[in-house]
């Protein structure tokens, strides 16, 4: 029987997991802090939800800088499949080799040995790993980010299950790869579709919304340090007032930080009705909400 993979905890404490962020250029609350913490001590993969924009990408990218591991991503969509999540071989090269095989067999005037063919092109040089496997067969720390997993099809919740269940891969022509070291699991949805119950039990749940208007004025004060307070502040201000419209797609926190290094950038100390129609097009990329936002802000 394969044996469990080992589990190193990254984290000594929630204010370790505060502090270590806070260095990456995260700014976690307590409760993401304490569910980070709770994921990493008991081995749990992470599974964070909400809507786009808000941060649950980089709270993963965060996690590998913080504990100084390798981000492996996989990014989900439409018809993934196996081949593109876990691993497949490589054909052409395979088919290289079994043609070389028989030109040689050929040249020493025999038949091509189908055995030692097959053990030939089924071997590590042939294997094409894709994230799922890397990050299993990684020994150094790893974080594994599973990206909007309900973009993928039910079949891959399936596969996911699997994994994560024990951590490990069998592959027919190789035999069974067990993990020896347990890669920190970050999954995310922006909650498009319903995850499947037996996915959501393996793992520890993480709502994400946008952050309050104090957390997002020190957010972008951090990261652009530049800025006056005054103009964060009226930033923040725009940005919840344009959060409230019906758009097509709401600013992210990523873009609000866009937004504060174009006012930089600019040389602008406030940000007005000219500084707004001038650079809305910075968090705002529908022409719908652009003049849905000039209407309700007055930009016209």
């Amino acid at each position: 029987m394969p044996r469990p993979p080992t589990q190193f905890p990254q984290f000594s404490s929630v204010a370790d997991v505060s502090k270590r962020l806070a260095a990456a250029g995260y700014l976690p609350d307590e409760q993401i802090a304490t569910t980070v913490f709770l994921a990493d001590r008991l081995g749990k993969p992470l599974m964070v939800e909400g809507p786009a924009g808000t941060g649950k990408t980089e709270l993963a990218k965060a996690l590998a800088t913080a504990s100084g591991a390798e981000l492996i991503r996989l990014q989900c969509y439409e018809g993934l499949d196996e081949a593109r999540a876990l691993y497949e071989w490589n054909y052409k090269k395979q088919l290289l080799r079994i043609q070389a095989a028989q030109v040689r067999s050929a040249d020493d005037g025999g038949g091509a040995d189908w055995n030692t063919v097959h053990d030939d092109i089924f071997g590590e040089e042939f294997l094409l790993s894709r994230p799922l496997l890397t990050a299993i067969r990684r020994t150094e720390p790893t974080v594994l980010l599973i990206d909007e997993t309900d973009k993928a099809d039910v079949e891959v919740e399936g596969l996911l299950l699997e994994v994560l269940s024990d951590f490990q891969v069998t592959i027919p022509e190789l035999g069974t790869v067990v993990a020896t070291r347990r890669p920190m699991v970050v999954l995310t949805s922006n909650a498009t579709r319903e995850l499947s119950e037996a996915l959501k039990r393996r793992c520890l749940y993480l709502a994400l919304d946008y952050p309050s208007a104090e957390r997002e004025r020190e957010i972008v004060l951090s990261r652009v340090p530049d800025l006056a307070p005054g103009l964060a502040e009226q930033l923040v201000r725009t940005i919840r007032a344009l959060r409230a419209l019906e758009l097509k797609k709401s600013p992210s926190i990523s873009e609000t930080l866009d937004w504060a290094q174009t006012l930089l950038e600019l040389g602008l100390d406030t940000l007005d009705e000219s500084a707004m129609r001038s650079t809305l097009g910075v968090v705002l990329k529908h022409a719908s909400d652009q003049h849905r936002a000039a209407a309700e802000l007055r930009l016209n």
